[in-house]
């Protein structure tokens, strides 16, 4: 049957996933796009519910069809293609990393951290923590992670939750007062910390640090964006080896 109506309970439930509050009260998040909900489908993620405006019915034949006028209402992108489903987020205490990781210490912008962590997934970073940073399930941090969100463990936390759980795992800092990154020999496990775009890292974060680096760069230039840092580090202190793996 096709959902005409914006005050269809389903619908209105779809689109209230747009906002932080009912994310976190039922615990689901919106993907949208073809190639996203493909790829969401495909890394096995429990989708909840699909919806599909009528041209998408052949590709999504288990989706609900809506009209063109209740998508754009469930819809949080400029330019909707026509499929979204809402997902469950996966249950992710904070643990201890299976390899290499990467700590965001207060990110505000949420396409800064759905940046890092598509980037973390196409570098092999596998579990990503959260310390008082923006949703990286909200629907910009999901768009920005380009699936990244379906391949990486990002567990959310307080400081001292995820200190705890990186116990004996070298923290690598990210500052401009730190050595150069590109004569620093990074340890075969570590966690790379990326702290917020105005104030840094944490006091809490930087007394736990085992080395401090920096990316040198130009007088001219005073920083770089935490997403492009970020990036950078990552692939440099992994270095050269199996930059294309199976991690």
């Amino acid at each position: 049957m096709k959902l005409e109506s914006k005050s269809n309970p389903k619908v209105r439930a779809m689109a209230a996933l747009k906002e932080k509050k009912f994310r976190k009260e039922r615990g689901e998040y919106l993907v949208e796009g073809v190639k996203m909900v493909s790829e969401c489908i495909s890394a096995g993620c429990e989708i909840t519910s699909l919806m599909c405006t009528e041209e998408y019915l052949p590709r999504f034949a288990s989706a609900t069809e809506v009209s063109r006028a209740v998508y754009e209402f469930i819809s949080d992108e400029k330019s909707p293609q026509g499929v979204i489903a809402s997902v469950k987020i996966p249950v992710m205490p904070v643990a201890a990393p299976q390899g290499r990781c990467v700590l965001l210490d207060g990110l505000q912008d949420p396409g800064n951290v759905g940046t890092i962590i598509r980037t973390a997934n196409a570098a092999g970073y596998g579990d990503i923590y959260l310390v008082g940073c923006a949703d990286p399930f909200s629907p910009k941090a999901v768009r920005a992670s380009m699936s990244g969100v379906f391949f990486t463990r990002i567990m959310q936390g307080s400081a001292q939750e995820v200190l705890s759980a990186l116990g004996g795992v070298p923290l690598v800092c990210a500052d401009m007062d730190g050595e150069s990154a590109y004569g620093f020999a990074a340890p075969g496990k570590f966690c790379l910390c990326i702290g917020s775009e105005g104030s840094g890292l944490s006091e809490e974060v930087r007394r736990a640090a085992a080395h401090t680096v920096k990316i040198p760069m130009r007088p001219t230039c005073e920083s770089l964006n935490a997403a492009v840092s970020a990036g950078i580090l990552m692939y440099l202190l992994k270095g050269a080896e199996n930059l294309v793996s199976k991690e």
